[in-house]
């Protein structure tokens, strides 16, 4: 699991500019039975579920928030904010601590999967843009469909997914404000 911060640290300063789009190396995960990629320039880090503590009056989608080394960071259930059934914790389930951006500032937040598969290279030729219809999430939160060894992989615009605004905007926070820090 240290191979995502390995792979990050490797990676030049410029590269970190770079949109999902150009990216190549992406996180394969599973979720309720299906196979989905992340960019791995967001990704700082992948630790074993455990310690939520649950936070009252928040949406369903936010299982709660996990000490980080002395930092508070809220957890997403990936599956719930699909608008699925939440996701079921076995011992393969892992939370990937994401950094996202909160306008000039970065979050990090967490995000429940139920099990993580592997790194990989997705040349850019191999990705498809996003369906307009037919998958079983929002549009925008695809960022286009990745071939990998004959099959398709829902490569996630993980921005979008962990939308600050909107995902406060659902928890009843107002003003765009997060207590999410």
């Amino acid at each position: 699991m240290n191979a995502i911060a390995q792979i990050n640290k490797k990676l030049p300063v410029a590269a970190n500019a770079a949109t999902q789009r150009d990216q190549q190396q992406y996180l394969t995960f599973m979720l309720g039975g299906e196979t989905y990629a992340m960019g791995i320039l967001s990704i700082k880090e992948i630790i074993e579920y455990g310690n939520i503590t649950e936070v009252p009056r928040m949406p369903e989608f936010i299982r709660g928030v996990i000490n980080l080394r002395g930092s508070v960071v809220p957890v997403i259930d990936l599956g719930a904010r699909f608008g699925k059934q939440a996701t079921d914790i076995t011992r393969r389930t892992c939370i990937v601590i994401i950094e996202v951006a909160n306008g000039e500032e970065t979050q990090d937040v967490g995000v429940m999967v139920d099990a993580v598969n592997e790194v990989l290279e997705i040349s850019a030729s191999e990705i498809e843009p996003a369906p307009s219809f037919g998958a079983n999430i929002r549009a925008d939160f695809i960022d286009g469909m990745g071939k990998i060894n004959g099959k398709f992989v829902i490569i996630l615009n993980i921005h979008q997914v962990l939308s600050v605004e909107e995902m406060a905007t659902l928890a009843g926070v107002g003003g765009g404000e997060v207590c999410m820090q």
